[in-house]
């Protein structure tokens, strides 16, 4: 490059000088950058952040003096803990290069680490009063644990020691189902998991095949602040405040303090004392409850005492019963004796009034009076009844006339066709039904009969053979049997025939020698069966 320009510093007019292109040129510096600064470390302060959409990160670096542009690559960028942001002091490690299309440098960043344990709090800080200008961590919305709940869920590593504690802490105090999420809870995957574990258990639904939690607990032992980060990324912080499940967060030791401590409804010292917060001590229960159980029986003793003694004071205040029916048992008496007179006074009154003229009422005028008022009554009924009667009679003609207008001869000839023609179908229904039956049992009886001529040893007979019987005996099957007998009768197709046997039965010629149709000459001689 030096041959580009003069001793004195100005432009080389040469006509000797190469002249490069602007690609040319930008790559030569890239190569000289890029060789001299191959790998570097610098320190500063984040300021301006950009994500696009392509998962690259670009942001500056700067000092009070200097601003160097960087980029962190899309794979890399997915995996740093905690995530760059404005304001943080952090220690860069990548390598310098340039970059052509806009004619500056820039560092593509390889590893991002915070400067420093205050830098990290710095940052730590800044998100916590955002996310309490939100009102995550307001206290109004924080609730109440639940005094005894039937299950625990746990968000916590399956194979540390905080899960062996809680569960080792729940059983001594009062054993309780406990559900464990497994999460990492350090690493780059932590606050993912931690997040998906607490909205995966609020998800839950009250009735389905797994119980749901009343009470989560989310815990970790202690570390150092880089790795309890996870739990201060703003998801977790978010699936915390948003959990509709009480909960509790224990992560670290009594002295870390974590953004999810903040948003949790309580918060617990270590994963042990979260787990003497999540139920009471049974053993303290049963003690309470035996006390009270004592003290209710001393209260009811000593209410059953003082209303007795009250009882007895009452008692000795009240008359007794036979003072109090003294006066009326007297007064009673009184009416008792003065009641007979009473009785024949009231009596001799009667009679007098009876026999002054008021019995006369009940004489032998008061029943020709009731006399003549029945006969005054029949005879109205006497005038009244011909006219009701012809009333009557004229409703029943009106009757009988309408229900002969009903049962005019048309209105009935009309029912008897419709009934003959109902008649008819039915009748032709019943043929075609009848021809069916007797055509199907035609086929049927034509079946059997056709089964019954092939079962039959009369089939046989007619294809030319014969049936051996001894004259009223039972079949001679076999030539020797024959023999032995003076008559046989031969049953052919078109009838039988009686025969006589004489002689000696001669001897079967060999098989090989004798020709079909002589042996069956020989075996008709001797009546056997074809």
């Amino acid at each position: 490059m030096s041959d580009l320009i003069d001793d004195d510093g100005g432009a080389a007019e040469g006509g000797n000088v190469p002249a490069f292109s602007v690609s040319e040129l930008s790559g030569a510096i890239k190569r000289v950058v890029e060789a001299e600064f191959g790998f570097v470390r610098v320190r500063g302060e984040i300021g301006r952040v950009s994500r696009p959409r392509s998962g690259h990160v670009y942001l500056d670096l700067k000092d009070d003096r200097a601003v160097l542009a960087a980029v962190i690559w899309k794979g890399v960028a997915q995996g740093l803990r905690p995530q760059p942001e404005e304001g943080m002091e952090v220690v860069a490690t990548g390598r310098l290069t340039t970059f052509a299309g806009q004619s500056r440098y820039q560092l593509v960043i390889e590893h991002l680490a915070p400067a420093g344990v205050g830098a990290l709090m710095a940052m730590l800080e800044k998100r916590r009063q955002a996310l309490a200008a939100e009102g995550l961590f307001a206290a109004e919305r924080k609730r109440p644990l639940p005094f005894l709940p039937e299950v625990i869920g746990v968000v916590t590593s399956p194979s540390g020691a905080v899960i062996r504690d809680i569960l080792h802490r729940l059983a001594d105090r009062f054993p309780r189902t406990v559900l464990i999420w497994p999460v990492a809870v350090q690493g780059e995957r932590s606050a993912g998991e931690v997040a998906a574990a607490i909205r995966g258990f609020d998800a839950i639904p009250p009735d389905g095949p797994v119980p749901r939690p009343d009470l989560l607990i989310v815990a970790r032992g202690g570390g150092s602040i880089e790795d309890l980060w996870g739990f201060n990324e703003e998801i977790v912080v978010r699936a915390a405040a948003e959990s509709a499940i009480p909960l509790i967060s224990a992560v670290g030791h009594e002295t870390d303090t974590t953004l999810i401590d903040h948003a949790a409804d309580q918060r617990a010292p270590t994963p042990t004392a979260a787990a003497e917060m999540a139920v009471p001590v049974r053993a303290e229960l049963l003690a309470t409850l035996a006390a009270l159980e004592e003290r209710r029986r001393r209260a009811l003793s000593r209410q059953l005492e003082v209303s007795g003694r009250r009882l007895r004071d009452l008692a000795r205040v009240l008359p007794r019963p036979d003072m109090l029916l003294a006066e009326r048992v007297q007064i009673l008496d009184g009416l008792a004796l003065r009641l007979p007179r009473a009785l024949a006074a009231h009596a001799q009154a009667q009679r007098a009034r009876l026999g002054s003229g008021a019995g006369g009422r009940f004489g032998p005028a008061l029943l020709r009076a009731l006399l003549r008022e029945r006969q005054r009554r029949v005879a109205d009924l006497a005038v009244v009844l011909p006219r009701a009667l012809s009333r009557r009679l004229a409703e029943a003609r009106e009757g009988t006339r309408r229900a002969a207008q009903r049962l005019r001869p048309e209105r009935v000839l009309r029912g008897l066709e419709l009934d003959q023609r109902r008649l008819a179908e039915a009748d032709r229904r019943l043929n075609r039904s009848a021809q069916a039956s007797l055509g199907a049992a035609r086929r049927q009886l034509a079946s059997q009969r056709r089964l019954l001529d092939g079962l039959s040893y009369r089939g046989t007979l007619a294809r030319g053979f014969a049936v051996v019987r001894e004259p009223g005996a039972a079949v001679v099957s076999s030539q020797a049997e024959a023999a032995t007998r003076t008559a046989l009768e031969i049953e052919f197709s078109d009838g039988r025939l009686t025969v006589a046997v004489t002689g000696d039965a001669p001897k079967p010629p060999a098989p090989q020698a004798a020709p079909k149709r002589r042996r069956r000459k020989s075996d008709e001689d001797q009546g056997s069966l074809f």
